[in-house]
């Protein structure tokens, strides 16, 4: 069944109001959101007493830059329960970040906030082309991680079939496919990746198999990565973004019949792009840190949380509303080579320019002396491994290292492994960087 272009009466009013609609609708929000925040929570009380700012002075959309950001040290700081607007008794559900570099960032919702949350899914899930009836794989890791039960809850409400499969045990995850036969897969881009070799290690075509539609999210991904998934799967990929801190996945949904970024679901969530330095507004269109405050959040409104990911706003096209374009990376993730800026997906682009080389691969940065090195792990492709001699790997690595020294400014080091020598994840987010400067005595 055809899957472009849903007719008119499936979309929500809101997603064909007029742009003077949509701000009206936002102001009126984004007023009830900064003085909820500011009578419930005494962060945000004292935050805003500190820059001089009150509630009231928030008298059209621009005036929200007089407001302080939020990020994850306050989030932090006030571990765990400090910056709900509701008593505990209030809240439905909570859930938390993995707090690998710190406290965990936690999050609640009230039973109207899930709901909320549910239906900007089921709105994402649409727009990328998911229907009622149909029958979905959610592979996103359940638990404290937003990425499974928002998908889980987002396709229920849309009216679709679930197999909350969650992450991990990814033989077992090609045999409910081969065997229940889904419509869609919702995974991360990288663990689509791994199911994709799992079905060509089992002899099997990945390509064949029941899947029209993957909903990729919950890492970066390029267009490149998009070419590959749909070429490796035989299905259409689709982006979806969203943040614990700001709701969960759901924030924003690309639409499949423009596939050209996500669309910022508007009505729920106000998108600012900044200078990650000075903290300025940038125009729409100019390239800088993507910054979001929720405009119906109960348990946990969140003003301007600086989201440290890297992206432009851009204007509507299949939606009344504004879209972001690919994400480039984080303005945390960011690497310092000898002075250069390096992001994970500039190298990602250019690996996949080589056609014997695989999407799968580790930045490894370490420090001789005082001065930083940068060596890059690649795996061949699986069907070219076997016929690569070492003199072809090696001038493979070359050309890759001409390659990043030309277009992205920095030396490195390649080396081309064979496939499956680079550690998988069995859960869902790769690890694309292991940056050895910060082991001690490094």
């Amino acid at each position: 069944m055809p899957r472009l272009n849903p007719p008119s009466e499936l979309l929500e009013p809101i997603e064909r109001a007029s742009r003077d609609e949509i701000a009206h609708l936002q102001l009126q929000r984004l007023q009830w959101t900064l003085r909820h925040a500011y009578d419930n929570v005494p962060h945000y009380r004292a935050a805003f007493d500190a820059a001089g700012v009150h509630p009231d002075d928030c008298r059209r959309l621009a005036d929200l830059a007089r407001f302080p950001f939020t990020g994850k040290k306050e989030l932090r700081e006030n571990y765990p329960f400090g910056m709900f607007a509701v008593p505990r008794e209030r809240l439905a559900r909570i859930h938390a970040s993995s707090g690998t570099t710190g406290k965990p960032t936690v999050v609640g919702y009230t039973r109207a906030d899930i709901d909320t949350w549910a239906g900007v899914v089921a709105r994402s899930l649409r727009a990328a082309g998911g229907r009622p009836g149909d029958l979905v794989h959610v592979a996103y890791g359940y638990g404290l991680f937003t990425g499974g039960l928002g998908a889980h809850y987002g396709a229920e409400r849309l009216g679709c079939t679930v197999i909350p499969m969650s992450g991990g045990q990814t033989e077992k995850q090609v045999q409910l496919i081969r065997d229940f036969k889904p419509d869609v897969i919702m995974v991360t881009p990288s663990y689509m990746l791994t199911l994709i070799e799992e079905f060509r290690r089992q002899g099997l075509d990945p390509a064949a198999s029941s899947l029209k539609l993957g909903v990729f999210g919950a890492e970066p991904w390029t267009e490149a990565m998009r070419a590959e998934l749909e070429a490796g799967a035989g299905i259409d990929a689709v982006d979806i973004y969203g943040l614990s801190e700001v709701m969960g996945p759901g924030v924003a949904g690309e639409c499949l019949e423009s596939k050209d970024g996500p669309v910022v679901w508007e009505d729920h969530f106000y998108p600012e792009i900044i200078d990650p330095d000075t903290g300025r507004v940038l125009a729409d269109g100019e390239e800088g840190e993507l910054v979001f405050t929720s405009l119906t959040k109960e348990a946990m409104p969140v003003i301007r949380y600086r989201t440290r990911d890297l992206t432009r706003l851009l204007p509507p096209t299949s939606r009344s509303m504004r879209r972001i374009g690919k994400i480039t990376g984080r303005s945390d993730d960011m690497l310092i080579i000898r002075g250069v800026n390096v992001f994970p997906t500039q190298i990602e682009e250019l690996i996949l320019r080589h056609e014997c080389l695989a999407p799968v691969y580790q930045l490894v940065v370490k420090r001789d002396g005082h001065l930083d090195t940068l060596d890059v792990l690649v795996e061949a492709r699986a069907d070219a491994a076997a016929s690569l001699s070492a003199g072809e790997a090696e001038s493979l690595g070359r050309a890759l290292e001409h390659g990043v020294k030309t277009h992205v400014g920095v030396s490195t080091r390649v080396r081309v492994m064979a496939a499956g020598a680079i550690e998988r994840s069995s859960t869902g987010k790769a690890r694309r960087v292991i940056d050895q400067r910060l082991a001690p005595g490094a």
